[in-house]
């Protein structure tokens, strides 16, 4: 009974969610251009080369997508999640890469992501498609169903600092306490780290 209480909900929040997310991503991309070209002069100017980084995530039913990022690693950096890069003990970052990572703004293109309808304002975040253990746990919960967000429940508990187990957690929490006030609870929250530059890079 819950399990069908929380599908009717997301069926009925879900077409008011995607234009929210669209209308705000536009409005972000216009308001927020300027440091979005600062930064990108910013990132060339420190190591010449591509600003924007892409990588396949897996979005809403694990259907693969495009990501856009700022770069924040040096070019030929491996393709492998960060916690992985941190159990092989690569130090991968340009000299601006761990301040991007640290206050966020390296995540400022994928409002282009929330614009095409690929991902979310709020979410789960979108895992890497060899992050098996994520996949699995996410599907098996019915997490798989929502898009992908910029920011969510794991970013401002921890981000790379949690476990697998502990984000896939965090995800479930999420999914059965979505809607707009869980939602603007976590983009307040998120603003919050953002000015404060907390979390793990």
């Amino acid at each position: 009974m819950k399990s069908q209480n929380l599908q009717i909900r997301a069926i009925f929040y879900e077409p008011f969610k995607l234009a929210g997310d669209q209308v705000l991503a536009a409005l972000g991309l216009v308001v927020l251009s300027p440091i979005m070209v600062l930064v990108a002069l910013a990132i060339f100017v420190d190591d010449p080369g591509p600003v924007i980084f892409r990588q396949q995530r897996a979005g809403r039913w694990h259907r693969p997508f495009t990501i856009y990022k700022f770069r924040t690693m040096k070019r030929n950096t491996p393709n492998v999640s960060t916690e992985e890069m941190r159990r092989l003990g690569l130090s991968p970052y340009t000299r601006l890469g761990p301040m991007l990572r640290r206050t966020s703004l390296d995540e400022l293109p994928q409002l282009l992501n929330v614009l095409r309808g690929e991902m979310s304002l709020v979410g789960p975040r979108p895992a890497l498609l060899t992050q098996s253990v994520v996949l699995r746990g996410r599907e098996s919960a019915g997490v798989h169903r929502l898009r992908p967000g910029i920011t969510g429940l794991a970013q401002i508990t921890g981000r790379d600092d949690l476990s697998d187990a502990e984000k896939i957690r965090q995800d479930i929490l999420y999914l059965r306490h979505q809607g707009l006030l869980t939602d603007l609870i976590l983009l307040i929250y998120t603003v919050r780290r953002v000015f404060k530059a907390h979390g793990a890079y």
